[in-house]
Parts: C-alpha cells; structure tokens; sequence
C-alpha cells in the first residue's frame, strides 16, 4: 500500500499504537492549554482537574495538561500548573487517577517560560542569550545543565505520579524552543549551529529515557516558523526526532494547519505537508491548529497525519472526539460562545475570563 493509499485509509475512531506504553483509542489527543486555574503555589485546583477529566471523559484518547512549569523560577502565566516540586505530586496523582478513570492516556507537558518568565510570580525571565527588550540574562553552562536536569526530574515526577508520559514544549518561543532560535551564538556547545542549539533537547530526551520506565510515553512540541525558528532546520530536527526510535510522538503546532508557510522560500505548499512527507520511523506525528470540525479531522489524516491535537474545538465541546466519531460532518459551535456555555462545560471562572480576555472574539460580551 503506497503512504497516499495509507493515508486514506485513516479514520478518526481508529486505535493509534505507540511505540511505548498502551495506545491511543482513537485519533484525538487534548492540545496543551494554558488556563490560569490552579493554585499559586503550582498545586492542582478543582477546577483544573475538572476541567481536564471532563475532556478525558469526553473521548480525547490522550490528555494532556496545560504547561506544567519544571522550575520555580520558570512560571510565565497566573494559576500554572507546577511539576517543579514533590509537594505538587498529591494534586498530580489524583489528576492521573482521574484522567485514567475516566478512560484516557495522560500527559504532563513540560516547560520553562524563559523569557517570558514574571518576575510578579517569582519567575525570572532567562535565555540562551541576553535579550535587551526582555531583560532576560543569559544562562550560564552550569545552569543549563541544572534546567536539563530539572526537566528530567520533572519528568520522573510525572511518572511517579502515574502519568503515561511527558511532552516536552519546544515551540512558541518558550526556554526550548529558544535555544533552536537562529540567534542563539552560545559558544558552550549549547549554541551555534544547529546541532549544538538542539543538544539540550536531546539531552533531556535521553535523560527521561534513561531515568524513566521503558513504557514511559515521551512526545515532543515543535512550532516550525517564528521566534527564531529556520524552516528548513525545523524539517530536519523534526525528521531527526521521529526518525531517532527515542519519542513516541511529535507535536507539531502550525497556528493553522493548512496555512502556507510564512517563508516564501516555501510558497505554494502546505505547512502541513512539508511534516507529513517526512520519514518517521514508528514515531506518531500529530498536528495542531484551528481544528473545529470533523471535516479538518479528516483533512489531516488524508494528508498523512497520524493524529490531532484539538484545542478550540474542546474548549467549546468537551466531547468533541465523541461528536466527530458519531458524525463526521461535526462542526463546534460558531464563535463567539457564552461564559455559560463553557462553564456548562467545564471550565472554571478563571479560565473563562482568560479566554474572554486573552481570546479576542472568543466570548461573548457581557452586554450581549
């Protein structure tokens, strides 16, 4: 069967193995979300947990938190979730408890906001390099092996906790995705060309590995354009990791998933088809990017994605998997939607003022 035939082959109710640890149910994974409801010490809150389980409930057959920050000095946004310390790991076990329960893998996604760190949270905004318009400082060597390992501990954290496994972000301009910035000059080893910019990510990669179970999930975030990012070196990072036999799956978030590329180097192909005809080896790629309907769903996988990462779509309909299953010709509601919508589905005051307010678009006005 030619990867074309393959690929039309797909469905959204069909179970996806992994190269480690059970399978996916079907082709749905909850996208990373920042949602400002825990508490401010990092210790899970009600209404993060409810809000994650209803979706793991509602079909999603991986679900993943929001950026759980691996150091203290790391926090970028009010009410994130923390993986930095063990007295984070009572809220961490009854979220896996519960995302497990309810029927769904799980998965911490792992992150240091780097310069975008605040200061008001007691974050520090650090980076591969000083940033003037930032404030950031640049890391020393012995602090980026201190990060590298936090990563790592964060990860086994997450393990003992009874997560299915980790994703580390390395998009959106976040500590990670930093050091592949073309600007990153360190002259440590952790900078310069390509492969010394990617040598902290795959350190901590094969650190999880070697500090974790061999069942233990391990997936990749990648943004492939802005903040610094080549195209043409996230191609071969990206074809690099799936091709490596270390990670189970790669995330790759393309702000819209059938946009073309904003290098007109590029011009006149599909961001997502310069991911998908990659080789990958048993790795998973999933795709991520105004997924609102089942039609997109399809979409992707007939242009030789494995799986989605849906964000807006289950925002608005926790059981946004089940819907699409039962009817492919799905769509979620128009925006803007009401606040009592979403707390009807399971979102808490806090994330809905953030999505009222950081959305544009998203809510309805009060006036409304």
């Amino acid at each position: 069967m030619t990867a074309a035939n393959e690929a039309s082959q797909k469905k959204p109710g069909d179970a996806v193995a992994l190269p480690r640890g059970p399978a996916m149910k079907n082709r749905f994974m909850l996208a990373p979300l920042t949602n400002m409801q825990s508490n401010p010490d990092g210790t899970l809150h009600d209404d993060e947990y409810n809000w994650l389980v209803r979706r793991a409930g509602g079909g999603f057959a991986l679900t993943m938190t929001c950026a759980a920050h691996v150091q203290r000095s790391g926090q970028g946004f009010p009410g994130q979730l923390g993986i930095f310390s063990d007295d984070h790991l009572p809220g961490l076990t009854r979220l896996a408890d519960g995302v497990r329960a309810a029927g769904s893998l799980s998965s911490v996604q792992l992150q240091h906001s780097g310069q975008r760190a605040v200061r008001e949270l007691g974050g520090e905004p650090v980076a591969p390099v000083a940033v003037a318009e930032t404030g950031a400082r640049a890391l020393t060597t012995d602090e980026v092996r201190r990060l590298r390992d936090d990563f790592i501990a964060a990860a086994v954290r997450a393990e003992k906790a009874g997560f299915d496994g980790v994703e580390l972000h390395g998009a959106h301009g976040y500590l990670l995705c930093h050091f592949l910035d073309v600007a990153n000059t360190r002259e440590d080893g952790y900078g310069g060309a390509l492969e010394d910019r990617a040598r902290l990510l795959w350190e901590i990669i094969d650190g999880v590995r070697a500090a974790t179970k061999p069942s233990f999930q391990l997936g990749v975030r990648l943004s492939p354009e802005r903040y610094g990012i080549d195209l043409g070196e996230a191609r071969v990072l990206a074809s690099q990791l799936m091709t490596s036999g270390k990670i189970d799956y790669l995330d790759m978030s393309l702000w819209s998933v059938f946009k073309e590329p904003e290098d007109r180097a590029w011009a006149g192909r599909r961001l997502i088809d310069l991911f998908t005809g990659l080789p990958r080896g048993n790795t998973r790629l999933g795709v991520a990017g105004k997924i609102m309907n089942g039609a997109t769903v399809q979409a992707c996988l007939d242009a030789g994605a494995d799986f989605v990462l849906v964000g807006r779509g289950a925002i608005i309909h926790h059981d946004f998997p089940r819907r699409v299953i039962a009817d492919p010709g799905f769509a979620a509601l128009p925006l803007p939607v009401s606040r009592a919508h979403l707390a009807a589905e399971g979102l808490g005051p806090k994330f809905i003022d953030y999505m009222a307010t950081g959305w544009k678009g998203f809510v309805e006005s009060e006036a409304a």
